[in-house]
């Protein structure tokens, strides 16, 4: 009986001790032993900070759109040296190390990021302001793996 016990016991302490997280690289290797802040709140002197992805370019993976708590957050890649699988990785947690700031985006490159994404002919006319965001431009991302 105690044989079953102990069996079982370390049988579980087994599984749950190996539920790792587990992250594929692109662009420089991420440390994931340095602190990545998960929200920004005005803070442009960070510059590891984690999220959700939301979307990712469907063309070629050049800039995708993460969720950094309240914040949506738009990244690309330094000197697009990397890119990110097109498809698959929406809904994942990504790490990510670069600089970051605000900038105001134009109505024709917002239009450019709308036809990269695919959207309809009515929406691209929709576009007619300029919009304010925080973006990144990432020397390093790491999206979990599961």
């Amino acid at each position: 009986m105690k044989i079953k016990f102990l069996f079982s016991f370390f049988t579980l302490l087994t599984i749950f001790s190996c539920t790792q997280e587990v992250f594929v690289s692109y662009g420089e290797d991420i440390n994931s032993d340095v602190k990545f802040y998960n929200t920004i709140d005005d803070n442009l002197d960070i510059s590891n900070i984690s999220g959700e992805i939301l979307d990712v370019c469907p063309k070629k993976g050049c800039w995708m759109n993460v969720k950094v708590n309240t914040d949506t957050v738009f990244v690309k890649f330094k000197d697009y040296g990397f890119f990110v699988p097109k498809s698959g990785i929406q809904g994942k947690k990504v790490l990510m190390t670069g600089e970051i700031f605000k900038d105001t985006i134009s109505v024709e490159r917002l239009k450019h990021y709308a036809e990269d994404a695919k959207k309809s002919r009515t929406e691209i006319d929709l576009i007619s302001e300029p919009e304010y965001m925080i973006n990144m431009i990432a020397t390093g991302v790491a999206i979990e793996e599961n």
